[in-house]
């Protein structure tokens, strides 16, 4: 058992777990929009996930990441080093339009990353701020890459998606947000700690009412698109309300974000009844 734990708790640490939500997420705006994944694409983010979570993690001060004297922190270190090789290598084989959105993004993570203002070290100083950073970034990962890399035309309801995809980060960030309020300095300023649990819980509730509602704006709603955002609509409603400041050690790290990967296979399984309910009415 202590095998297993050490195993599961290195994939939670080391970033896998992230990498897989955002697998996740590419495989589902690929059934949305019905478009094709690129496999280099999606293999591109899962390993740059990795290397990115880790790198913001555990230091990013070249510095004190490269000079690592714990030996599970060195451990993650070259298992990051490993998953960037690995992004290089796959970045090679993406479409140029892939390349300068990746570009952009690269710009905010690095704004998010690094120090550009002189009164704090990086954007990750303003607590309010860094949660759109992150949901802009996931957002561009998740949505445009996959639809540059398709060669599909940035339409309106591509933009909404994205916008959508936006606002599913934002919501899943909450929990990590309410948990960290008594482990913050009060400097940071996060959301929770400007409008307290109870508003912070509220306004993330209104947040998940526009993400299903601004589905009906789009120009094309098929079945799946209207369950599958349906179900995530419901499972978010239980987030916000089960959501609590004194949280189980794994209910952020692992259970949130493991809501990606659920909502994948609940829209595999949605996607794989309506095209059967189609092939029998076509047969009868």
């Amino acid at each position: 058992m202590k095998l297993v734990r050490k195993i599961f708790n290195f994939y939670l640490d080391a970033s896998v777990h992230v990498a897989a939500s955002v697998f996740c997420l590419l495989e589902i705006t690929a059934l949305l929009l019905d478009i094709t994944i690129n496999q280099n694409l999606a293999y591109f983010c899962f390993f740059s996930t990795i290397a990115c979570y880790n790198f913001i993690k555990y230091g990013v001060e070249a510095k004190k990441y490269i000079l690592v004297v714990n030996k599970y922190h060195k451990s993650i270190q070259v298992f990051s080093f490993v998953a960037m090789a690995f992004a290089v290598y796959f970045a090679f084989f993406l479409h140029k339009d892939v390349w300068y959105c990746m570009f952009a993004l690269g710009i905010f993570t690095a704004i998010y990353t690094l120090p550009v203002l002189p009164k704090a070290k990086n954007l990750r100083s303003f607590g309010a701020l860094k949660v759109f950073m992150v949901a802009i970034v996931w957002a561009g990962v998740t949505v445009l890459l996959p639809v540059l890399s398709a060669n599909m035309d940035l339409s309106a309801d591509v933009w909404i998606e994205t916008f959508q995809r936006f606002l599913i980060v934002l919501i899943l960030l909450m929990p990590f947000e309410i948990r960290d309020l008594a482990y913050d300095s009060p400097s940071l300023k996060t959301i929770p700690q400007r409008f307290g649990v109870i508003h912070t819980k509220l306004t993330t509730g209104v947040v998940v009412l526009i993400f299903f509602f601004t589905t009906y704006l789009k120009e094309t709603i098929t079945p799946l698109d209207l369950i599958a955002k349906g179900i995530l609509f419901l499972s978010f409603g239980f987030l916000v309300l089960y959501t609590q400041g004194k949280q189980t050690k794994y209910f952020a790290s692992f259970w949130v974000e493991a809501i990606p990967i659920a909502w994948l296979l609940i829209v595999y399984l949605v996607d794989y009844l309506i095209h059967l309910h189609f092939l029998a009415l076509v047969s009868s």
